[in-house]
């Protein structure tokens, strides 16, 4: 039984790696942008909220654009 269980875990990680869909770059565009707090995000920072603000995560985002987006959750332009 627990060999079956490893030959699963392993067949369920080959097919992750062959999976089409990668996730979605974070623009390159994140110099200029700072927290409210005058911090300055980090790249997993900013991919995060870049992800929110295309994946409609926060209703009232919905349908803005991304520059309104970014900076209803947080964020400044320099």
């Amino acid at each position: 039984m627990p060999r079956l269980a490893a030959l699963l875990v392993l067949a369920l990680a080959a097919c992750a790696l062959w999976d089409g869909d990668e996730p979605a770059a974070a623009p390159t565009d994140m110099q200029g942008w700072r927290f409210t707090s005058g911090k300055r995000p980090s790249r997993a920072e900013y991919a995060a909220v870049v992800a929110a603000c295309e994946h409609g995560a926060v209703g009232r985002t919905q349908g803005k654009p991304l520059d309104m987006c970014l900076a209803d959750l947080g964020l400044r332009r320099e």
